[in-house]
């Protein structure tokens, strides 16, 4: 038992089992944790966004904005007016009115019935390919359009079929007109090229249609689509920003033109950083390399429990990589967002999620270490204002850990956050002070959106704690006190099948918890493990004193050898009934450990009265098979059993006889190398002692002696 003069302080955890599998001490799974928080951290380093301060359309800019790198941007009120002088040229098309052409073609059609001189006109001609060539006509006029020489080179120009297209331009399309002889020629050409017709019959029908005039009206679909082609042949306008120059002024009206430009200038920033180059990926490697050698010290030097429990270093890099990854996934969201979310929401917190998980499953100090070094890290990778940032997250997450270092119950966890948002708000009320811009709008948003952060860090926190538990096998304070609850399977079972054994687990449970806070050890795990560290006598209740109701001692009718094994098996019962039970590791270390390797003296001590002269008595067969205490609390739940138990044989119970029964005690077990790999202190022992005579005084405090009370006549 070395005594090194410190005060005990809760270095041993017991959140989680000293029992370690091939999970726990594989050097090859450790590697692979390691490597992937590398990884994940490198990746959150190096892939960074850039932030552009995001002004939305219409809004009024709170300050100027200058441009932070040469950029060209897409200027599209130049592209527009470009566009604008390129359909300039552009005429109007016109077409023959499509009922004015069925209508020549009715009038035709009744000339060939009811007018029989047509066969003097086109003797060569049959009614058949005279209609067939009338069908042809029609098409053609139907597809006819006409326009001014500028459009129609406008049209050569961006491709456009024009194979339909005339040149003619009429004065009136009020009026019907008479179409020239050249559009004509065309349409020959066009309707009954190799279509197989008699010349006389082409030459029939064309004189006849030439003869009548003709009623055009304007083809807007058609001119729309040649605008349409010829602004798409118009190349995007790009106009070049040089470093310096102001973007915006202070009060201007954000436009468009604006907006453009601010998003030109966060595509160059991301541009010009070149992730894959070299130099970018070696100062990010760097970079990594420092926090995990600055983290990686810390917990060698503080909590070396740490680096050596693979379950606590994979539970401890999932907590900081679940964080880092929320928090991108909230930049990319606000980012992405259409609104300008990144000013409504100045004051992001994301700390206080990790040092609430940390304190609630690991420790304090590793809460605090990692609370501060991720927000560190956030105002390295996130495209928001690392001053508010910084402060608020610390501020935030040391007043969590200050509240989550004593919570009980897991809904206490909300009540923690809202004194968190709490303290934010001061902060936040000090920095509008700062700015003075306390009575703005900007002042409230940042109020309401850092209580839904913590809102939502309050549910996020009590949603994964229960999973993170039961995967790590982790024992919290909330789950200690859900096994303080009577109605537990074993804890009724005790209370029926082994009464004077559970009243003696609740004393020993008060004793240990008195004394494990005198030092600064687990109390609670004191007073909770107590009641189920005698739960192996469950098995042979009756051969333990404190559940034998008079009458014959039935350690009679064993041999002292037959007797210790019975009392020493109750341990090996106990670690059986407790993983059948499904109890935490930690409880079953303190079945295993609470008698250590001790003697079961009075059965040995009978074995030695009865034994003859020439019999050797082997102590090991009297001895629990240990382990001895690895923990303070292990050490004060061995002292707190043998102290209870020892203290009923007082026939009057002093502060004088007390401690020199508790001196005794711990003086042979210490004499035995119980304490020898527990790290208990001699002053912490002394205040061990102390705490449970107190206790045990309070327990067994005076009445006075109240008079028989006479019955009246």
């Amino acid at each position: 038992m070395p005594d090194t003069g410190a005060k005990g302080s809760g270095d041993d955890d017991l959140s989680v089992s000293r029992e370690q599998g091939f999970f726990d001490k594989s050097f090859g799974v450790r590697f692979l944790i390691i490597l992937t928080f590398l990884i994940s951290l490198f990746a959150f380093l190096h892939f960074r966004e850039v932030r552009v301060e995001v002004l939305e359309l219409g809004s009024v800019a709170p300050g100027y904005v200058v441009s932070q790198v040469d950029f060209d941007f897409f200027d599209e009120e130049a592209t527009i007016i470009l566009r604008g002088e390129a359909v300039r040229d552009i005429g109007k098309i016109y077409k023959l009115v499509d009922s004015f052409i069925r209508q020549r073609r009715t009038e035709f059609e009744n000339y060939l019935i009811y007018d029989q001189n047509w066969r003097d006109e086109a003797e060569q001609s049959t009614f058949d390919e005279v209609y067939r060539g009338l069908d042809l006509l029609e098409n053609t006029l139907m597809q006819m359009r006409f326009t001014d020489p500028r459009t129609f080179r406008k049209m050569e120009q961006v491709n456009l079929d024009t194979q339909d297209y005339q040149i003619y331009t009429p004065v009136d399309i009020s009026e019907e007109v008479d179409l020239p002889d050249l559009m004509w020629d065309y349409v020959k050409e066009l309707s009954f090229h190799d279509a197989g017709i008699e010349k006389s019959s082409v030459d029939f029908i064309l004189k006849y249609f030439k003869e009548r005039d003709w009623k055009l009206e304007e083809d807007v679909a058609a001119w729309r689509l040649l605008r349409r082609q010829v602004q798409s042949y118009v190349p995007d306008k790009y106009t070049p920003v040089s470093a310096g120059k102001r973007i915006i002024d202070q009060g201007e009206k954000v436009t468009t033109r604006h907006v453009a430009m601010l998003q030109a200038m966060k595509k160059s920033l991301s541009e010009n950083r070149n992730l894959w180059h070299p130099a970018t990926l070696a100062g990010s490697l760097l970079m990594t390399l420092l926090l995990f050698t600055i983290g990686a010290l810390y917990l060698k030097i503080v909590h070396p429990d740490v680096i050596r429990s693979n379950r606590k270093l994979f539970l401890l890099v999932i907590v900081v990589v679940l964080t880092l990854l929320i928090s991108k996934i909230y930049e990319l969201f606000m980012l992405t967002s259409a609104t300008n979310f990144a000013d409504a929401v100045r004051f992001p917190l994301f700390a206080p999620f990790a040092a609430i998980m940390l304190c609630y499953l690991l420790h304090v100090d590793i809460a605090v270490f990692v609370a501060i070094l991720i927000t560190v890290v956030l105002s390295m990778i996130l495209a928001i204002d690392r001053h508010g940032l910084l402060i608020t997250n610390i501020i935030a997450a040391l007043v969590a850990i200050l509240g989550a270092s004593r919570l009980k119950r897991r809904r206490e966890i909300f009540l923690v956050c809202g004194q968190a948002w709490l303290a934010c708000a001061f902060v936040i009320i000090s920095l509008h002070l700062y700015e003075n811009r306390l009575w703005e709008v900007a002042s409230a948003t940042d109020f309401i959106s850092s209580g839904f952060f913590m809102l939502g860090t309050a549910v996020l926190v009590v949603g994964l704690l229960p999973l993170l538990e039961s995967t790590f096998d982790i024992m919290t304070e909330a789950t200690l006190m859900e096994y303080m609850d009577p109605n537990n399977e074993l804890l009724r079972r005790l209370a029926i099948e082994a009464p004077g054994t559970y009243q003696h687990s609740v004393v020993v449970g008060n004793l240990g918890e008195a004394a494990a806070l005198s030092i600064g050890a687990n109390g609670l795990f004191c007073r909770v493990s107590a009641l189920y560290h005698d739960v192996g006598k469950l098995a042979t209740p009756q051969y333990f004193t404190e559940n034998q109701q008079g009458g014959m001692n039935i350690h009679q009718l064993l041999t002292p050898k037959e007797s210790a094994q019975v009392i020493v098996a109750h341990v090996q019962e106990g670690v059986a009934l407790a993983r059948k039970a499904g109890l935490p590791e930690p409880f079953i270390d303190i079945i295993k450990e609470h008698h250590g390797t001790t003697l079961t003296y009075y059965f040995y001590r009978k074995a030695l009265d009865a034994a003859s002269d020439d019999v050797t008595i082997d102590k090991l067969e009297f001895r629990y098979h240990g382990p001895r205490p690895r923990s303070k609390e292990s050490a004060i739940m061995m002292i707190a059993d043998s102290l209870e138990a020892a203290s009923r044989s007082l026939e009057e119970v002093t502060e004088e006889k007390l401690t020199e029964l508790v001196d005794s005690l711990v003086r042979g077990k210490s004499e035995d190398g119980q304490f020898d790999n527990c790290l208990l202190t001699f002053e912490e022992l002394g205040m061990v002692k102390t705490a449970m005579v107190k206790t045990l005084l309070a327990a067994a405090h005076a009445r006075i002696k109240y008079p028989k009370r006479e019955t009246e006549e």
